[in-house]
């Protein structure tokens, strides 16, 4: 699981109960909206946290997760699923429940080659930047915020998908909140023939 945000989630159709099996959790950052669900399902389900070496540091020695894989910027290795390589993203990154900024980190992305399967990228919350061009050729399907306000827009997430070439791009991060309302066919005509776009709905599934 990514970013887990559930339970307070007005467009989520499952809850941190509903699940039922969970081995790791990536998480990109420390916001609420992507933090929120991550301890409680981490001990629940005994399973790794998986991020930032602050990240993870907050959430073994503050909150009693008790599995966790601290990694920085640029670094990779190799987990049972397959090999996760954390990539720069522009955003603001503090951790929700740090009450006194001493687990301060950076925010991530994700670059997940699956084994025996396809690469996915998943952006997290980041701003357009041209590290994006070191991508590309790497990536079968792109996760691609498109909420603006906060991340890159619709327009800013098109360029990211001229620069990365991914087969498939799904946009993300979009329609929870008023300020991040956009229209996600909108998206998909800016992007045009550079890539299919695979438009989720909650409780979807895409078959990588």
């Amino acid at each position: 699981m990514i970013d887990p945000f559930l339970d307070d989630n007005p467009l989520s159709d499952i809850k941190s109960k509903d699940v039922e099996k969970l081995d790791y959790i990536l998480v990109s950052h420390g916001h609420s909206d992507h933090f929120a669900d991550c301890v409680k399902l981490a001990k629940k389900h005994d399973a790794t946290v998986i991020s930032t070496f602050e990240l993870v540091s907050f959430c073994q020695q503050e909150e009693g997760v008790k599995k966790g894989h601290g990694m920085n910027i640029g670094g990779a290795y190799v987990f049972p699923f397959g090999r996760v390589k954390l990539t720069p993203a522009l955003h603001t990154g503090s951790i929700d429940g740090d009450k006194n900024g001493a687990y301060t980190t950076d925010c991530c992305g994700f670059l997940i080659s699956l084994d025996g399967g396809p690469t996915v990228y998943h952006a997290g919350d980041t701003a357009l930047i041209m590290d994006l061009q070191l991508l590309q050729g790497r990536v079968d399907v792109a996760l691609l915020p498109i909420g603006d306000n906060f991340t890159m827009g619709p327009e800013d997430a098109a360029r990211a998908v001229e620069m990365i070439q991914p087969e498939v791009v799904i946009p993300m991060h979009y329609n929870t909140f008023e300020l991040i309302n956009q229209n996600p066919e909108a998206f998909r005509e800016m992007v045009g023939d550079t890539a299919r776009v695979e438009i989720m709905q909650p409780g979807g599934s895409y078959e990588l």
